[in-house]
């Protein structure tokens, strides 16, 4: 049985559903911070069965315990946490608290009962560094003045000194790409708040007319002057995670990573494909609020390809088209 931690988020909802269609028994962890239930009822629906769900705060070791002690856990995917670099500079304490305290608690509680496979979901953007070309060798720049990229580097240096203590480790953390996309037939995505953190839900916010307009950063050091990121589906996502632990079975005392890496394009690229798929105007203006970003973040994930055997297939065109669908299904269903 696997462990999934924010399981009824926008990348652990995916996870639990793609486990699930490879035969494997699930059961998920969510304190409903970034979820809500009805993303259960969904899952159950296209899964066509009882999916065991426990909410409590994954930094609740104690009742973390009673989870890992009632169910016969082989392995952990981790995806709970906060994700949004610049929320996170606005709410430092709480993305160090949230993020950090989450690993230790989940590998105390691993430790305790001798559960030692886990796949940690992290960001490209723990590199610290602008780049399309980064790759597992690069080292990380800590002076980098992000506290969710902080908080990643700090998470990956306690997987790392966890993992030396004790030769039963099998670990692969997965260097993730900006996700997109949704699963087949717009049954199951990423849920919208109004408002939203991440640019592909703010443009299709403007696509559906609940939106006026996009402010756009134009100042970086690319050619467009707009951030250049690498995009990947949540479903490759899902198989990069499969394929991490099939790997991992056959591993021992292993802590390894790997870039997910995806498509490359310029924000302004991406504004230019959301038009075409959505039919729709995307007006933008410049923003009046400047702030450092990291102008590109991408890899060519070669080691997961030598490796995990995996690369990215879907297109950035097919990730907006997925989302898209869904996004449309949510609006049309309330």
């Amino acid at each position: 049985m696997i462990l999934v931690t924010g399981g009824l988020g926008f990348i652990g909802s995916h996870v639990v559903i793609s486990l699930l269609a490879q035969g494997q028994e699930v059961v998920i962890v969510d304190n409903l911070a970034n979820a809500n239930l009805q993303t259960l009822e969904r899952l159950e629906y296209i899964a066509g069965m009882y999916i065991p769900f426990v909410k409590i705060d994954v930094r609740n070791t104690p009742a973390l315990n009673k989870v890992f002690e009632q169910y016969s856990i082989d392995a952990v995917i981790h995806t709970a946490g906060f994700k949004s670099l610049e929320e996170s500079k606005l709410k430092p304490l709480e993305y160090y608290n949230d993020n950090v305290s989450c690993i230790m608690s989940l590998l105390r509680s691993m430790q305790r009962t001798g559960v030692r496979s886990l796949v940690h979901l992290s960001s490209l953007a723990v590199y610290g560094k602008s780049s399309l070309e980064l790759h597992e060798q690069v080292d990380f720049n800590y002076t980098y003045p992000n506290p969710y990229i902080k908080s990643q580097q700090m998470i990956e240096e306690i997987i790392q000194d966890t993992y030396k203590t004790d030769n039963e480790w099998r670990i692969a953390i997965l260097r993730l790409g900006n996700i997109v996309g949704a699963f087949e037939h717009g049954v199951l995505g990423e849920f919208v708040n109004p408002l939203p953190k991440n640019i592909v839900p703010m443009l299709l916010q403007v696509a559906a007319a609940q939106r006026d307009v996009i402010e756009l950063q134009n100042q970086a050091d690319t050619e467009d002057g707009t951030v250049e990121r690498s995009f990947v589906h949540v479903l490759d996502v899902c198989e990069a995670i499969q394929a991490s632990l099939f790997w991992l079975q056959n591993q021992f005392n292993i802590c390894e990573a790997f870039d997910i890496s995806g498509e490359q394009s310029s924000i302004r690229n991406l504004i230019g494909i959301v038009k075409d798929v959505t039919a729709a105007e995307i007006t933008t203006i410049e923003a009046v609020y400047k702030y450092e970003e990291l102008a590109q973040l991408g890899s060519n994930s070669t080691k997961a390809e030598n490796i995990l055997k995996w690369a990215a297939k879907r297109s950035l065109q097919k990730m907006i088209q997925d989302e898209w669908k869904f996004y449309q299904n949510t609006l049309n269903n309330g």
